[in-house]
């Protein structure tokens, strides 16, 4: 049977690494009352209960899919300019998951839960990220 959740995937512009995500989000957390994480985005997913079912929004870094964090719950967010947002409010964990292939792309998009990343479990969670270089040869030889 097919789960009843789906997850999210989104580029995570301007960071390098899993700990810059982490450091970005930390220091942006002053920002919202509850000092939980949040993206904040143009359109409002039309899968909403599907996302909160029990889905993630798994991160692309540098190319490949890298961590994720669950998604608690959307928010709505008046900008500066009057514009209705979105805000994704994340668990503050950051999942490290199998690195993963994945071209650029605009927004967001849908993951179904069989084509998620699985988690990196025990010792394999704390161990460092391969550099970009080795990461992309292994995906090019089927590796990753």
């Amino acid at each position: 049977m097919a789960a009843k959740f789906t997850h999210l995937l989104k580029l995570s512009v301007g960071t390098e690494t899993v700990d810059d995500l982490a450091a970005w989000q930390a220091t942006a957390h002053d920002r919202w009352p509850d000092g939980q994480p949040r993206h904040v985005t143009r359109m409002w997913p039309k899968r909403e209960a599907e996302i909160l079912a029990g889905g993630s929004i798994y991160w692309v870094i540098k190319g490949f899919v890298q961590a994720r964090q669950q998604v608690l719950r959307l928010e709505e967010v008046i900008g500066q300019d009057g514009i209705r947002r979105c805000a994704i409010v994340l668990d503050k964990r950051l999942v490290r998951v199998e690195a993963t292939p994945k071209r650029a792309f605009q927004g967001w998009r849908y993951l179904k839960p069989e084509d998620a990343p699985r988690d990196l479990s025990g010792a394999r969670a704390q161990e460092e990220t391969l550099p970009l270089e080795l990461q992309t040869a292994l995906a090019d030889l089927g590796v990753l």
